[in-house]
């Protein structure tokens, strides 16, 4: 019969011992409730925090669970069946708004296009499945961004590409925007990744209520705005699709 490995079993019952007692533990804490030398102890949970999957507070040299956890936790939901319950919806968004629609995940420091809806006219288009946005311009990687904290963190470390001069790359900025997103409960795209082109997307949630994918629309600027704003009642529909998604997926309400 094959050995456990201790040094594993250790660290998953700090991870465990992290997740269901004070929101940070010490070193002293975490050592004597697993029985453990502090050196020991210390050891694990120094590789723990540079895997990520612990964090150190810097006044209080405590322990908590770190964001790594978050983006192994969404692959519990299968981007399959992200795309599966999205079906629908993103077909009524598109039917809506006249646009393409976009479902997209965090993936790689960017936005991965995991299902897009072509614009229902008859127009020539290229379908995107497949294809990588990045994180600081796109609607969608705003989105991701301002509340799955592991894309955050991408995206403050990432280079900040200026595609146009409508580009937001100054970090305040750009934290401004994200804090913008968070309180509208949405992200705008209006000329930043491409010229002449606008989009609106809004995050979708699971069970748990994290944040699992964005949906957004995309299309010319001057079918996307009226009067030099984004058109509130597109606004509205990408909304609702991402409150549907996100309840089909056992979110409830938003």
């Amino acid at each position: 019969m094959a050995r456990n490995i201790q040094s594993l079993e250790r660290a998953a019952a700090m991870l465990r011992l992290l997740a269901g007692g004070e929101r940070r533990l010490g070193l002293s804490d975490i050592a004597s409730s697993l029985g453990l030398a502090k050196g020991t102890a210390h050891g694990i949970l120094r590789t723990l925090q540079q895997e990520g999957f612990v964090e150190q507070d810097d006044a209080s040299g405590r322990y908590q669970l770190g964001a790594e956890l978050l983006r192994l936790g969404t692959t519990y939901l299968d981007v399959h069946e992200l795309r599966a319950r999205a079906l629908v919806w993103t077909d009524d968004l598109a039917r809506s708004s006249g646009e393409s629609v976009y479902l997209g995940v965090l993936h790689q420091q960017g936005v991965l296009i995991v299902h897009h809806v072509f614009r229902p006219d008859d127009s020539r288009q290229v379908l995107e499945i497949g294809a990588m946005q990045p994180l600081h311009s796109t609607a969608l990687g705003k989105v991701l961004s301002a509340y799955d904290p592991v894309a955050h963190s991408e995206a403050l470390e990432a280079d900040r590409k200026a595609f146009t001069d409508r580009t937001v790359c100054d970090l305040d900025a750009f934290e401004h925007l994200l804090d913008l997103t968070r309180a509208r409960g949405y992200a705008a795209d209006v000329e930043e990744t491409w010229e002449g082109v606008a989009s609106v997307a809004a995050p979708i949630h699971d069970r748990r209520r994290m944040p699992v994918g964005a949906v957004g629309i995309t299309g010319a600027v001057e079918r996307l705005r009226r009067d030099g704003e984004l058109r509130p009642e597109l606004i509205a529909a990408v909304r609702d699709c991402a409150r549907a998604v996100s309840r089909d997926l056992g979110a409830g309400r938003f």
